[in-house]
């Protein structure tokens, strides 16, 4: 078992003097930009791009935009087992789209209440395998534009602003969508707030208006219509289908 001291949400703004601790530190962004300057080496930080700062090294962020980050602090003898030791010569990372999945499963179940230590006991070996195992691959023009969606698809996101959001034209952003994807980017933004939307459903009882509003939609009847159309189901059907699911299997 993975001796972890703590998980904090933070945001950060005007640079501090530099910090050192004992510990490990994931240092894993939900949203914005952070600059990360780790005992010289500078980083820029975003939704695809995380750190993890050794232990005894000094390090100091700032951030000049809006911005959030999950901060996990990780005892220091984890990181000398197998392969996670050699995350320390390389402390600025890619995240996968797996990593990506674990830290906003993590990030939402953190914005309900405090994660349960056993969670974060089981978690924290899965990250650090797919950080660890997963060889660096080249990140897509659309990698930034893609996280960010998927972290906050309840906000406004049109075309012009997507392409805005990946520093292309619109042409190139459906002629990217079409490369990678396969699909279009409103195909695939309302793949994501419907993701979205079914993970709330199945793993919390909040208000289904509420949860349709925060997935993007315009109201409750707008998600019922869109998971008839794509899942032939309701909210309520799915919600009740995953308890039944859930109980059967306790």
């Amino acid at each position: 078992m993975i001796p972890t001291l703590a998980l904090h949400q933070r945001s950060y703004g005007a640079l501090q003097d530099p910090d050192r601790h004992a510990y490990a530190q994931l240092v894993l962004p939900v949203a914005g930009e952070v600059r990360l300057d780790i005992e010289g080496k500078a980083g820029r930080l975003d939704p695809v791009h995380g750190a993890l700062v050794p232990p005894g090294a000094w390090h100091a962020q700032c951030s000049a935009v809006s911005n959030r980050s999950l901060i996990l602090d990780v005892d220091a003898g984890a990181m000398t087992h197998g392969m996670w030791a050699r995350l320390l010569d390389q402390p600025f990372m890619t995240l996968s789209p797996a990593a990506r999945k674990l830290i906003d499963y993590l990030g939402m179940m953190s914005e309900q209440h405090a994660a349960p230590p056993a969670v974060l006991q089981g978690w924290l070996p899965l990250l650090l395998d797919t950080l660890a195992l997963v060889d660096p691959q080249p990140v897509s023009r659309l990698a930034a534009l893609l996280a960010r969606i998927q972290g906050e698809p309840g906000l406004p996101w049109t075309t012009d602003t997507m392409a805005r959001c990946a520093g292309v034209s619109v042409s190139r952003l459906h002629a990217l969508f079409r490369e990678e994807l396969d699909a279009t980017p409103h195909a695939w933004l309302l793949q994501q707030r419907l993701e979205y939307a079914c993970t709330w459903l199945a793993g919390s009882g909040r208000q289904v208006a509420d949860i349709a509003l925060a997935a993007g939609f315009a109201d409750q009847s707008a998600l019922t219509k869109a998971m008839r159309q794509a899942m032939d189901t309701t909210p309520a059907a799915y919600r009740k289908r995953m308890l039944e699911n859930l109980t059967k299997t306790q």
